[in-house]
Parts: structure tokens; C-alpha cells; sequence
């Protein structure tokens, strides 16, 4: 029995020796041929990856004009604009230095143009008739002179008679009359009285021929423009019949003008403090100055009525001969200064979507577009709360060909070789 033990033990020593050497062998084996075969897929991969790089590189070197060097401008000026000295000659590109100036607070509100009191005068009838035009080309905007026929007023046809021949023959009854009357009264053979009658007879009829013989004509009674001027309107037409008194045209100067502004309520404590306003009207897009035209403000109301909720603020400045009487216009009224305030012309500022941007010159013949916030503006500058620093070259007029330039794809990369 025991030496079946003995014989089963040497046989389960050499089992476990064989078992384990293989074993070993075939786990170093395994890691040597794992480790041989990283380390050959390692020179391998270092290879391939070496070659991946160089040909990485070697794209590189190829590819420099749209995949590593294109990134890279994107990266740095993915965000400017192309547009060349020659293109802003040709579209009149204009840029304007952001600095910190004086800028007015401004009520923005609507307003009409005037003529100013004592530039315009209306010329009446001082007889009744029919009227008759002495000038061929009498319409509204005619030159007129002071003292030259503009109407005739004719009532020879009238049952009333000729007021001319009538104020004649009571002129020479007078006459007569009181030459009479002084033969007498020189013997007393009148009294007193009845003379000063005849004497104040005489003198208002020989008052009235001279007002209307003096500017009798073969065609009637001559009315005459007392100034010169234009003709801003004409009220009769050729063959109405007009009393005596009644408007016949109105002539003015045209030298000086009114700018009346119609003003919330809202706004009456601000008017105390209005020294001047600019202006735009809606025919030419210009925006006037006061400043510019030896303007002042002449008055500002203090109270409404119940039709009118606004209180009138009115100015006077010189005419410079392109503003329409009669017109209306945008006001902007300028009030007390502030100091430190960015503001840029409002030709400089487009709109997308409520949002306003600029375009700023970052080089010569780059631009780059910047989101602004604004506050109030004066008709030609705004002003800017966020968005531009002093120093900041904006583009003032063209802004909408930089927009264009930015939108379209045919405008070639700044750097694209």
C-alpha cells in the first residue's frame, strides 16, 4: 500500500511539473510574442505615424492656401471684410473718428414752416368789380415787384356804376362847391358852420378820387404789390367778382422764415431750456441747422385749448432759398448740453431686425461689423450708449456697400493667396 502512495505521489509531481512548465512557457511564450508583436506594431504604428505626420506636413506644405492656413484665418480674421481703397473710392466711403463731444438732449416731434410776421403781406380789393389779371404768368412762386400792377378791378358793367367816375363827378360837385363857399363867407354871407360842412365835403371826396383816380385805368382800378417778392398765393380767379376789402393775393419776401414745433405736454418743463432745433424735411432728406441759419427761438407757448393738446414752440431763421413755406417737417429741439457723450453720424448705423450695427475700419482695406446700443439723436448725429470706444474709426457714409461686400460670396479672402 505504501508503495502504491509513493508511486501515485511521483506521478502527480511529474503531471504538476509538466503542466506547469508548459503553462509557463506558453504565458511567456504568449507575452513575449504579444510584447515582440507591440513592439513591432509600435515601430510600425511610429512609422505610420511618422508617415502620417509627414504627410500630414507634406498636406501642409500642399495646402496652404485653403486647409491649415485658411483655418488659421478664420481664426484671426474670420471676421473682417474685404474692400479695398480703390472699392471705397468708388463708392464714396467716408469714416468718422469716435470721440467724446458735446451732445444736446433732444425732443423729437413734428412742426411746420412759416412765413415770419411782416416778410408777407396780403393785397385786398379797395373797390368792388370784377377782377382781371395785368400779368399773363401771375401763378403762385412769380416775382413781383414793389409798386408794380398785379390786378385790375373793373365795374363799368355793374348796376352800381363805375366807383372811379363816380368818385370824379362827387370830387368836382365839391369842388365847386366849396369854392362857392369861400366867396361867401368872406362877405358872412354864410355862417361859420355851414361852411366847415362844405369845406369837410370837399375834402373827403377829393380823398376818396385821389385813392381810386390816381390808379384808374382804361380797364379798371389798379391794386399793386407793396413789396417785393413772390407770390406764395393767389385767391382770386380771372372774372370773380370781389367787395371791397377782400383778399386778392398774398406776396412775401421770402427772406425769413418761422419754424413753429408742436410740443407734448409731457415736455412743458424742457421748454425753458430749448436754445435751438434742427430740422428735416421730407422733400429733399436734408437736416437743417438753426445754428447754421441765424435762427432763435422767439417764443413757446404756456397753455393749450381743447382742440390742440400741444404747446407751440416757435422760431425764426434766414431763408436760404430751399425751404417750402407752408411745409412740414421732423424737429429736433436742443436743449441743454452734456459733455462726454459718443455720438456718431446717423448715416453710420444699419438696421437688421431692430438691432443697429456700424462698421468699423479696422485696416485699410479691412472692416469689421459691430452691434451698437443708441440713444437720441439730432437728425444728424446719434448717440452711442455701448458698442464703440474713442478712437474707433466708423464708417460714416457707404455703410450699406460694406454690408453688401459682407453679404456676398463673391468678394474674395482677405489673405487667399
Amino acid at each position: 500500500m505504501k508503495k502504491y502512495i509513493i508511486y501515485f505521489a511521483c506521478l502527480l509531481a511529474i503531471s504538476w511539473s509538466c503542466n506547469s512548465k508548459p503553462k509557463t512557457d506558453d504565458h511567456a511564450g504568449h507575452n513575449h510574442t504579444s510584447e515582440s508583436q507591440e513592439g513591432h506594431n509600435h515601430a510600425e504604428g511610429e512609422e505610420c505615424d511618422h508617415d502620417h505626420e509627414q504627410e500630414a506636413d507634406h498636406k501642409h506644405a500642399e495646402g496652404e492656401e485653403c486647409d491649415h492656413d485658411h483655418g488659421k484665418e478664420e481664426q484671426s480674421h474670420g471676421d473682417e471684410i474685404l474692400f479695398t481703397p480703390e472699392q471705397a473710392k468708388q463708392a464714396g466711403l467716408e469714416v468718422y473718428a469716435v470721440k467724446p463731444d458735446k451732445f444736446h438732449q433732444v425732443i423729437k416731434t413734428s412742426g411746420q414752416i412759416l412765413s415770419a410776421q411782416g416778410d408777407e403781406v396780403t393785397v385786398s380789393a379797395t373797390s368792388s368789380g370784377i377782377v382781371s389779371f395785368n400779368k399773363a404768368s401771375l401763378n403762385e412762386g412769380a416775382a413781383v415787384k414793389g409798386g408794380e400792377s398785379l390786378v385790375s378791378i373793373s365795374s363799368k358793367n355793374l348796376v352800381d356804376g363805375d366807383p372811379s367816375i363816380k368818385a370824379k363827378t362827387a370830387y368836382d360837385i365839391a369842388q365847386r362847391e366849396y369854392q362857392r363857399a369861400e366867396s361867401l363867407i368872406g362877405d358872412k354871407l354864410i355862417s361859420q358852420k355851414e361852411y366847415n360842412e362844405i369845406k369837410l365835403n370837399y375834402e373827403n371826396a377829393k380823398v376818396s378820387y385821389q385813392a381810386i383816380g390816381q390808379r384808374s385805368t382804361a380797364r379798371g382800378i389798379s391794386i399793386s404789390s407793396p413789396i417785393n417778392g413772390f407770390v406764395k398765393s393767389k385767391l382770386v380767379t380771372e372774372g370773380q367778382y370781389v367787395d371791397v376789402g377782400q383778399p386778392l393775393m398774398i406776396v412775401t419776401q421770402n427772406r425769413k422764415l418761422q419754424l413753429r414745433a408742436d410740443v407734448s405736454e409731457r415736455y412743458y418743463k424742457d421748454l425753458g431750456s430749448i436754445t435751438s432745433a434742427n430740422f428735416k424735411t421730407s422733400y429733399d432728406n436734408t437736416v437743417y441747422r438753426l445754428s447754421d441759419l441765424n435762427g432763435r427761438i422767439v417764443s413757446y407757448g404756456r397753455s393749450t385749448n381743447s382742440q390742440e393738446y400741444y404747446l407751440p414752440a416757435n422760431f425764426e431763421f434766414d431763408n436760404v432759398g430751399q425751404v417750402v413755406s407752408g411745409s412740414y417737417v421732423e424737429v429736433y429741439l436742443l436743449a441743454q448740453p452734456r459733455e462726454n457723450v459718443m455720438a456718431i453720424p446717423v448715416s453710420s448705423l444699419t438696421e437688421e431686425q431692430g438691432i443697429y450695427f456700424v462698421y468699423l475700419q479696422i485696416h485699410p482695406d479691412a472692416y469689421k461689423k459691430q452691434e451698437v446700443r443708441i440713444g437720441t439723436n439730432d437728425g444728424s448725429l446719434v448717440e452711442i450708449l455701448s458698442g464703440l470706444k474713442a478712437g474707433d474709426k466708423v464708417v460714416s457714409k457707404g455703410a450699406y456697400h460694406i454690408k453688401l461686400a459682407s453679404a456676398s460670396a463673391a468678394i474674395p479672402h482677405a489673405h487667399e493667396h
